[in-house]
Order: C-alpha cells, then sequence, then structure tokens
C-alpha cells in the first residue's frame, strides 16, 4: 500500500521515481497481482498518469489495458478505468493537450490566446496515429470494444463510446472496414440512440458521425436500422430549430447518411420523411430572437432540404422530391421565410438557395413561385423584389449570388418564365406605374456598378437560353437613351457600352448576354452584322496583343465572331460566310483567332464555374463566367475551329452535301408520310373487312334460320293437306255416324264412373298402407334409441319398407298416369259433345230436343266435378308420400348416427382388450422376473417366503384379529 501511496500522490521518503519507472512497476502489478482489488487499484494509477506521460502508458501499459478487458469483465469499475486509460492515450483532442496551450496578452488587454506549438500538436497526433494502429492490429480488439458497449454500466458503455469515437477519427477508413465485416457491428452502434441517458445518446450520435463519413455501405445500413425516425424524433424531443448542441449533431449525422446517397435518398422519401421536415420552418413572427444555436440549426436543415434536391442528384429522384415539397408545403414554407422580416441574412442567403434548388427544372414549383407576393404595399411579386436586391450595389455579396441563382433556376427549362421576363421588356406590357422584372434587368444592365451589369446580363440570358422565340422578340425592344435622340435597341446599345471600354467585368458580362442572343437564331445575327461598326470593333479587339486580364474579352469576342459566321445566312452582302474568313485571315489570321478562341477555356475561373450551376465566388472580382454559358462555349469551340478553317470549296461543297441530304430528308420525309397515309388506308381496309366478315356471318346465320323456318312452314303445309284430305273423306261418313252419338257418350260416361270408384278404392287402400307404414316407422324409431342390436333389425324393416315405399311411388305414378288419361278422354268427349249436336241436327233434321241436351249438360258437368274431386284426392296422396320420404330420410339418418356409435363402441372394445392382454403380458412377465429372482435368494441360501405362506400368515392374522374384537365386545 506504501507504493500506491507514492503513485497516489502521498509523500514517501528518500528519492522519487521517474515516471517510466512508476508505470513499469503499476504494469507489473496489473499483470501479476491475483487480487481484482490490486489490479483495480494499478489500473486507476495508470489512468491517473496517462495524460502526463502518454507516450510511456501508451508502449507499456497498452497490452495490460487490453488484457484487462478480455479478463475482468465481471467488474465494471476496472473496465472503466482501463477503457478510460486507452482513450487518454489514443485521443488528440485539443482540450486534453493543454500542456501546448500559452496565453498572452493583445494589444493591451489580457486576453487568452491558444497558441499552441504546431510541432507538439503535429506529434500528438502521430502518436495518436501510433497508438490506434497498435490498437487495431489486431481487429478482435475492436470486436472486443463493440460487445463492451453492450453492457448497460454507465462507467463502461460512456468510456466504450468516447475510445471508439477517438479510434474512428484518428484512423477512420481502417476501422470502418472492421466494423462493417464485424456481426452486428453497427447494429450494437445504433443501439446507442435508444439509450435513456444522453451523455451516452448524444456522444453516440458524435460516434455515428465518424462512422458514417465518406462509407456508402455503412450508410445504408445505419439507414435501414431505422436511423432516420430516431434522429428526426430526437430533433423534435430538443424542439426543433429551437434546440440545442444535440439538434445539431442529429443534422450533421443526417447530411452525412444522405449527401451522395441515392439509396438513402430515395428511402428518406419514400419513408415520407421529407412531410416531417416542415414544421422545422414554422419560425413565428417574432423573429427579433436568432440565437447562434437556431442560426445553425436552420442552417444545417436547409442544407438538408438542398441534399435532397441537388442538382447533382439523378433528374428522376430530384423531380420526386420537388413534388413530395410541394405536396407538403415545404415550398411555401420556404418562401414565407424568404419574404419574413427579421430573418439574418446568413439564413435569409441560404434560403434563396434551397428555394432555387426546390423549384428548379420543376414547372408546377416555378409557377408557384411565380405567384409569390412579397408583404408590402401595394404587394410586389417576390421575383421583382429578390432582383432589387440583385442589382442594389449595397446589398451583401451572397446575397446577389443567391438571388441570381434563384432567378437561373426559375427559368431552368421554363419556357413560360422566359416568356414572362422577356414581355415585361416589350414595349406594349410596359407599365409605367409599376416596376417590372424588366426594367431591373435592364436598369442593372447599364449601371455604373459592375457586378449589377454582370449579374443582369447572365440573368437576362438565361431568360434567352435555348428559346428561339424570345431571341426574336427581344430584337423589339428600344431603349430612349437621352432626351431628342431616337431610341435604339437593346442589342445595339450592349455594342455600343463594349466600344465604350468599361470593367472587364462589365464587359465579359455583356459578350456571354450577346454570344447567348445570336446563338442558334440567324435573325439575331443579321441584326447584329447589320451595324457597321460591330465586326471592326470585334477584329480590333482580337488583333490586339493586350495584358492578361483582356485575354479573356478577346476569347470572347472570338467566340462571338465565330457565331456570326456559324450562324450566318448570308443575307448580307458585305458579311457573308467567306467574306467574314477573309476579313478574319487578313486581319487577325487563323491561327491566332483560333488561339484567342482557345483562352476561353484555358481560364481558371471557367473551370470553376463549370462544375456546378450555383455562382459560387470568393470575391466579386473573381465573378466572370456563369456555368450554363461554359456548356454553350464547349458546344461552340470545336464548330467555330472547323467553320473558320475550312475553305470556299469545302463550303461550296458542305453546302452542296447539306442541300443534297435536305433533299434526302425531303424525300424521305415525303416517303414516310406517304407511308403513314398507306398505313391509315390499309388499317382503315382492315377495319371494313372486318366490320363486312361479321355482317357476313351474321347473314349466314339469318339465311340458315329463314331455310329452317321455310322447311318448317313446308312440313306445315304437307300436315295440313294429309289433315284436310282425311277430313273430306270423313265428312261423306259422318251423317251415319251422327245418330249414334248420344249413345257413345252413355256408354263412356259409364265407364269413366266405374274407373273413378276403382281409384277412389285404391286411394283408400294406399292410405291404410301410409298408416302401417307410420306404425312401422315409429316401432324403428324405438328399436333404435335402445341397443345396437335393435339397429341391425330395424335396418332390415327399413330395407322392406323402402321396397314397399317403392311399389306405392310405382302405384302412384301409375294412378296419375290413368288420372291423365280420363282427362284427354273427358276432353275429348267435351269436344265431341260440342259438335254432336250441330251433327244430329244436320243428320236428322232436329230430332234430338233440348232436354235431352240439357241431361246431356248436367251429365258432362257431374263428370267434371268428379274429375276435380279426383285431383285433389291425387294431391292429397302426393302430399302424404311426401311426408313419408321425409320420415324414411329421418329415420335412415338416426339409423346412420346409431351404426356411428355402434362403430365407436366397438372400437373402444378392441382397445381396452388388447390394454388387457399387454397388461397380462406385463404380469406375467414380472411373475417370472420375481420367480427367478426368489430362486436366485433361495440357491444364495436367504430364505423366502412364498405366496401361499403369505397368505397364510396373513389369513392367521385375520383370525387372531376378529377373537380380539369379540373378547372386546364381551
Amino acid at each position: 500500500m506504501n507504493f500506491f501511496r507514492g503513485v497516489m500522490g502521498g509523500q514517501a521518503a528518500g528519492p522519487q521515481p521517474s515516471g517510466a519507472e512508476t508505470i513499469q512497476k503499476l504494469c507489473d502489478r496489473v499483470a501479476s497481482s491475483t487480487l481484482l482489488e490490486d489490479r483495480r487499484d494499478a489500473v486507476r494509477a495508470l489512468k491517473s498518469l496517462s495524460k502526463k506521460y502518454r507516450m510511456e502508458v501508451g508502449t507499456q501499459a497498452m497490452d495490460h489495458l487490453i488484457n484487462i478487458l478480455q479478463t475482468d469483465r465481471s467488474d465494471s469499475e476496472i473496465l472503466g478505468y482501463a477503457l478510460d486509460t486507452l482513450y487518454n492515450i489514443i485521443c488528440n483532442d485539443e482540450e486534453e493537450e493543454q500542456d501546448a496551450v500559452t496565453s498572452i496578452p493583445v494589444s493591451g488587454k489580457h486576453k487568452n490566446v491558444s497558441i499552441p506549438d504546431e510541432n507538439a500538436q503535429k506529434q500528438a497526433d502521430d502518436l495518436g496515429a501510433q497508438f490506434t494502429d497498435t490498437f487495431i492490429q489486431d481487429p478482435e480488439h475492436v470486436t472486443l470494444l463493440l460487445t463492451l458497449l453492450e453492457e448497460f454500466d454507465f462507467h463502461v458503455r460512456w468510456p466504450g463510446v468516447k475510445l471508439l469515437t477517438a479510434l474512428l477519427k484518428n484512423q477512420g477508413v481502417q476501422l470502418q472496414g472492421i466494423i462493417l465485416v464485424s456481426p452486428m457491428g453497427v447494429s450494437r452502434l445504433m443501439d446507442l440512440l435508444a439509450d435513456s441517458r444522453e451523455v451516452i445518446r448524444n456522444d453516440g450520435l458524435l460516434l455515428l458521425q465518424q462512422l458514417t463519413k465518406s462509407n456508402a455501405a455503412i450508410q445504408k445500413i445505419v439507414a435501414f436500422e431505422n436511423a432516420f425516425e430516431r434522429l428526426l424524433d430526437i430533433i423534435t424531443e430538443e424542439g426543433s430549430s429551437d434546440g440545442g448542441i444535440v439538434v445539431e449533431d442529429c443534422l450533421l449525422l443526417l447530411l452525412n447518411l444522405l449527401k451522395n446517397n441515392s439509396s438513402n435518398q430515395n428511402f428518406f422519401k419514400e419513408g415520407s420523411y421529407i412531410q416531417r421536415m416542415k414544421p422545422w420552418f414554422e419560425v413565428g413572427d417574432d423573429n427579433s430572437g436568432w440565437s447562434a444555436q437556431k442560426v445553425t440549426n436552420l442552417h444545417l436543415m436547409l442544407q438538408l432540404v438542398r441534399v435532397m434536391v441537388s442538382p447533382v442528384n439523378s433528374p428522376g429522384a430530384t423531380a420526386s422530391c420537388q413534388k413530395s415539397m410541394y405536396q407538403c408545403g415545404l415550398l411555401q414554407q420556404l418562401c414565407t421565410i424568404l419574404m419574413a422580416t427579421g430573418v439574418p441574412a446568413d439564413i435569409l442567403t441560404e434560403t434563396i438557395n434551397t428555394v432555387s434548388e426546390v423549384i428548379r427544372g420543376s414547372q408546377v414549383n416555378q409557377d408557384y413561385f411565380a405567384s409569390v407576393n412579397a408583404p408590402s404595399n401595394p404587394p410586389r411579386p417576390a421575383i421583382v423584389v429578390l432582383l432589387m436586391s440583385m442589382v442594389n450595389e449595397r446589398q451583401p455579396f451572397v446575397l446577389r449570388c443567391a438571388v441570381l441563382y434563384c432567378f437561373q433556376c426559375f427559368l431552368y427549362k421554363n419556357q413560360k418564365g422566359q416568356g414572362e421576363i422577356v414581355a415585361t421588356l416589350l414595349p406594349s406590357t410596359i407599365d409605367a406605374n409599376s416596376i417590372s422584372a424588366g426594367q431591373l434587368l435592364c436598369g442593372g444592365l447599364f449601371s455604373a456598378d459592375s457586378l449589377s451589369n454582370w449579374c443582369a446580363a447572365v440573368a437576362l440570358a438565361h431568360a434567352l437560353q435555348d428559346n428561339l422565340t424570345q431571341k426574336e422578340q427581344l430584337l423589339r425592344v428600344q431603349l430612349a437613351t437621352s432626351l431628342g435622340k431616337p431610341p435604339v435597341s437593346l442589342l445595339q446599345q450592349c455594342t455600343n457600352i463594349l466600344s465604350q471600354g468599361s470593367k472587364v467585368q462589365t464587359r465579359v458580362g455583356l459578350l456571354m448576354l450577346l454570344c447567348t442572343w445570336i446563338n442558334n437564331c440567324p435573325i439575331a445575327v443579321t441584326h447584329f452584322l447589320h451595324n457597321q461598326e460591330n465586326v471592326p470593333f470585334l477584329t480590333a479587339q482580337i488583333s490586339e496583343n493586350l495584358g492578361e486580364d483582356e485575354r479573356l474579352v478577346q476569347g470572347l469576342c472570338a467566340l462571338l465572331l465565330g457565331i456570326c459566321i456559324y450562324y450566318n445566312d448570308n443575307s448580307l452582302e458585305n458579311y457573308t460566310k467567306e467574306k467574314l474568313k477573309q476579313l478574319i485571315e487578313k486581319r487577325i489570321g487563323k491561327e491566332n483567332f483560333v488561339e484567342k478562341l482557345g483562352f476561353i477555356t484555358k481560364h481558371e475561373l471557367y473551370s470553376r464555374a463549370a462544375q456546378k450551376p450555383q455562382p459560387v465566388f470568393p470575391s466579386p472580382e473573381q465573378m466572370l463566367f456563369d456555368h450554363e454559358f461554359t456548356k454553350l462555349v464547349k458546344e461552340l469551340e470545336g464548330v467555330i475551329t472547323k467553320a473558320v478553317h475550312k475553305s470556299s470549296e469545302e463550303e461550296k461543297k458542305e453546302e452542296e452535301v447539306k442541300k443534297t441530304l435536305e433533299q434526302h430528308d425531303n424525300i424521305v420525309t415525303q416517303y414516310k408520310e406517304l407511308i403513314r397515309e398507306q398505313d391509315a388506308q390499309i388499317q382503315e381496309l382492315k377495319e371494313q373487312v372486318d366490320s363486312m366478315s361479321s355482317q357476313k356471318e351474321q347473314m349466314q346465320t339469318t339465311i340458315t334460320q329463314q331455310l329452317s323456318q321455310i322447311q318448317q312452314h313446308k312440313d306445315q303445309y304437307n300436315i295440313l293437306k294429309l289433315k284436310l284430305g282425311k277430313d273430306n273423306q270423313s265428312q261423306s261418313n259422318s251423317q251415319g255416324d251422327g245418330s249414334q252419338v248420344n249413345g257413345l257418350q252413355t256408354e263412356e260416361l259409364t265407364q269413366l264412373r266405374e274407373e273413378v270408384e276403382e281409384l277412389r278404392k285404391q286411394h283408400s287402400l294406399l292410405q291404410t298402407q301410409l298408416g302401417d307404414k307410420d306404425a312401422i316407422i315409429n316401432t324403428l324409431r324405438s328399436e333404435a334409441a335402445q341397443t345396437a342390436e335393435g339397429t341391425a333389425g330395424s335396418g332390415s324393416d327399413n330395407t322392406e319398407l323402402l321396397k314397399e315405399l317403392e311399389a306405392l311411388r310405382t302405384q302412384v305414378q301409375s294412378q296419375s298416369a290413368e288420372i291423365s288419361q280420363l282427362k284427354t278422354e273427358r276432353q275429348d268427349l267435351l269436344r265431341r259433345a260440342e259438335a254432336g249436336p250441330s251433327d244430329a241436327v244436320d243428320s236428322s233434321d232436329g230430332s234430338l230436343d233440348a232436354a235431352k241436351m240439357a241431361d246431356l249438360e248436367s251429365r258432362l258437368a257431374a263428370q267434371t266435378s268428379e274429375t276435380e274431386r279426383l285431383k285433389e284426392e291425387a294431391s292429397s296422396l302426393s302430399k302424404g308420400r311426401s311426408e313419408l320420404e321425409q320420415q324414411l330420410a329421418s329415420a335412415t339418418s338416426t339409423v346412420a348416427i346409431l351404426q356411428t356409435e355402434k362403430a365407436k363402441l366397438q372400437t373402444e372394445v378392441q382397445e381396452s382388450k388388447k390394454e388387457q392382454d399387454d397388461l397380462l403380458m406385463l404380469l406375467a412377465d414380472q411373475d417370472q422376473k420375481i420367480h427367478s429372482l426368489k430362486q436366485r435368494l433361495k440357491d444364495l441360501g436367504e430364505t423366502v417366503e412364498d405366496e401361499d405362506d403369505l397368505d397364510a400368515r396373513d389369513q392367521t392374522d385375520e383370525d387372531e384379529d376378529e377373537e380380539d374384537e369379540e373378547e372386546d365386545e364381551d
């Protein structure tokens, strides 16, 4: 213990050991001590020395500390000391290197200024990297550390998180590779976000920031571990933009996960997380309280929106995110901030940049932005308010750049917006009482501020980008330069300012505007060449030997002259293509012209502007090139070079080739149109053929039906002819037969009465049989309910009953047939009775009187009533038969149920018999074993009582007990 007192600061007699010796002794104690308390005290001492003697502790104690992590897992205190010690020797944070900081007074005031010794800081960084390499040399050490992070104990988990963060800062790529292949490595780290202790959760955010840097694979894993949901929940819990540093850490982690990762961006959009961003930008009306942290948070939130709609993303993904932002109201919220008052300048600038990329290339979003008005009196469009800031030289430079970018994005692939901007410059639409976008652009184009000139020229060039109609419309714009002088065109005024020798930035802007304007527009080229001063000015500019700054202007002049050659329609005799090339060859020289043209792409600022659409410049002086213009230069440089080098003969050949190609194209176009017409005709003919085929099939079907009807009519006609012939033959014999009608009817009626009487008897017999069957069915029911044996007997009776029922059914059917026959005969009798009186009158000349006729009718009526009654009896008989069938079905189902129960009982009996047989077998085996054991005991000389002896003894005991009871009773 004296040793530890010396180490921990106690005074000891004699010379003090050096730091290295003390650390060596502590390491020996850690390695050799068997008691956990001794090892814990030694590790605690190493922790206290690790900052002052970082080199010594790192070189001598690292292996021992790692061994502690592996072997003493059960003691959280020693694990915490070991992790803290490793963190101290690996971490390179400035607050840990306070020895290299000095305090000096500045300007007479006592101010603490941190001036770290660069060499010492570099050595510390190298030392941390060396120790990190040593630690991760064995990947199992990192796996061990990840395992320790699963410990819930605060003294283990928090130092582990800090240590892993320091390792990632020193050797991020190597650590990322090890964690990526470690089973559940990333998942364990994601669990830190769910820790209820804020310090661990917050340090976990810092750890994940380091882990996700520049590693798309880990970014995807973290995203699919529900990181977006957790981070957005934390941001909401912490107060969104009004939150603290934790919100900032969450936003930085979200930026790591989404930037340049299309998979995560798509997952973020599909998960409807864009909608959850809208409340972030709901700032109140009182915008006075903008803390530094709130500004930082909102700045990161705006960057997060820009990441989702960045121009470097795929067009489809960007368009989808832009649509979602409009539908959820996020764009509207951003425009509210844009037009609000009291917003800090850097937030306003970033908001403008964000709105720019949200509307870029999206027609719906661009239309909405065009409808936004500023809250002024009278209300003005937001575009006009922004342009006023752009051409105002008192506004911050970054804000003016942001407004220019917003205007460019508003016009990007927006021909409708381009037309609206150009329309504000035309004479017919100018409103003297209000400020329009066109007036602001013209004012900026010709102001004294070179930056305003450049911004206005570039903005106007974007209004003409890839829009031939607006290029031609802009030629109509006339400007009044001064009183008493005629107005001049906008094109002429631009060339006038160029010739006056203004600043380089102004001339570069005007030249970019002119090149964009006359590009691919022969009418604009003609207007430009129509001014006799323009071409001499360009050739003079190109041919001069000027300084470095003027080379860019010379290159742009060469580009403008080259466009005049390439898109020249030869409508002006003095400035045809050939004459312009001859002029270049005489005044400038072709090689010199091409060299001057090449100055543009070789310029440093050209390469910078070509990288991304947003105009970002360190200073106003470096604001020379526009991104879209760099595309135009790249497209035209080669074709202009070829056009200048071509001779007149080549030009003629090319013209001939072009004419030939045009002729061929015309011929091909004619043939294509002819083929289209023929295809249309063929299609129409096919449709006609299909319709005619269907009509033909319908007609054939109709003809077949008509032929069958004709054949039927023929057959009916033949039958009628045969009947007519028979009727003619029967008429000759009808006189002799008429006298016998009454006698025949009387005999037939008597026969019918007899048959009806017989039917009654049969009906009564059937009822008697039905009663017998009911009794049999009742008997069957009672017998089926008693026993299973009775079931078999009732089954046989049931079979007999079915046979009898079938016979009864046959009788009923025959009875029905007889009834039908009687009906038919009755109808015949009625017909004959109606026809009989007339025949009798004809044959006997009135021999029958009315009394006989009445008698006959009464007999027929009686017969009719008898027949009706017979029908009723037959229907009642059929009802009885149906009831009998129902009773028979119920009896059959009852029998089936009883048979099923009988089968179950038989199955149970068989199973019980089988179980009894098994038990008997087991008992026999048991008896055999007992007998064999008894025999073995007898062989060994033991006395074993047989069962008979035991029974006899039990009987004797029982007799004695009975005798004792009798004596007690006596």
